[in-house]
């Protein structure tokens, strides 16, 4: 059956305007949200994730305590009006407490917990907009609020997407385009060279499989030095703003003695 959309025309273009290996835009936010230990507001295109992240701190529940590391909580909410047909999903939701599993199956292994012996990590996401690639934004979100709060990780966990159109593969795909092409969605850590996820809706014709695997792998290295980056500024504007507190404190105490 034909595609309802021109996924890529003749030009090379894809619907957005793209090219077929192009990423889209990625904005990243640091404000704190709220009693959060950190908060990161990520957007990929027209997708938008907000994550926070509280901890490490004493488990609430003691059932739930582990002795010797920390245990992860990860708690999703999908906003209604977050996609074009509103529709809210519960906290039993099959999609949310799917998208919540993936999640902290892929960070257990990332996270140092066992430096945070008896302790518990709330890592709580909110789907705020959806255009395809939610998964890889909620990922990418989870690593910089993990690492603004503070918390030992192996590396960064960096997520895409890609998919193939004929015989034409893609990266990043939107929504229109998840639709319509069989896809993956691949979190790789950069530093180490270590896959961490490789998840597939859809199915994919082996042949095409490993192309697209090893092109969204090398995408993950650009998402990093975006993510770094981001990172790094974020540790200079904190380091700036300490150091002219300081200042002021000795500007007070200077005219205290005069």
């Amino acid at each position: 059956m034909a595609s309802r959309i021109e996924i890529l025309n003749d030009g090379g273009l894809r619907s957005d305007g793209r090219k077929q290996y192009e990423l889209r835009e990625i904005d990243i936010d640091f404000s704190l949200q709220g009693a959060a230990d950190a908060s990161v507001t990520i957007r990929h295109g027209l997708t938008e994730v907000l994550v926070s992240v509280l901890g490490p701190r004493e488990a609430k529940i003691r059932s739930q305590t582990i002795h010797d590391r920390a245990n992860i909580n990860v708690d999703v909410h999908v906003a209604a009006f977050s996609a074009g047909e509103r529709r809210k999903r519960t906290r039993g939701d099959k999609r949310t407490l799917e998208l919540a599993s993936i999640i902290k199956s892929t960070f257990e292994p990332v996270v140092q917990t066992h430096l945070y012996p008896r302790s518990q990590i709330d890592i709580f996401i909110q789907v705020i907009q959806q255009d395809g690639g939610v998964l890889p934004a909620c990922l990418n979100g989870t690593t910089l609020a993990l690492a603004a709060a503070g918390i030992a990780l192996l590396d960064f966990v960096c997520a895409i997407s890609g998919g193939v159109h004929s015989t034409s593969p893609l990266l990043d795909l939107h929504t229109l385009e998840e639709n319509d092409v069989p896809h993956i969605s691949v979190a790789a850590m950069p530093r180490t060279g270590r896959v961490t996820l490789v998840t597939m809706d859809t199915r994919l014709h082996l042949d095409r499989f490993e192309e697209i695997f090893r092109m969204a792998v090398d995408a993950t290295t650009v998402l990093h030095d975006e993510m770094k980056s981001a990172l790094e500024k974020r540790t200079q504007s904190l380091v700036a703003a300490v150091g002219s507190g300081e200042k002021m404190d000795h500007v007070k105490d200077i005219e205290m003695e005069m």
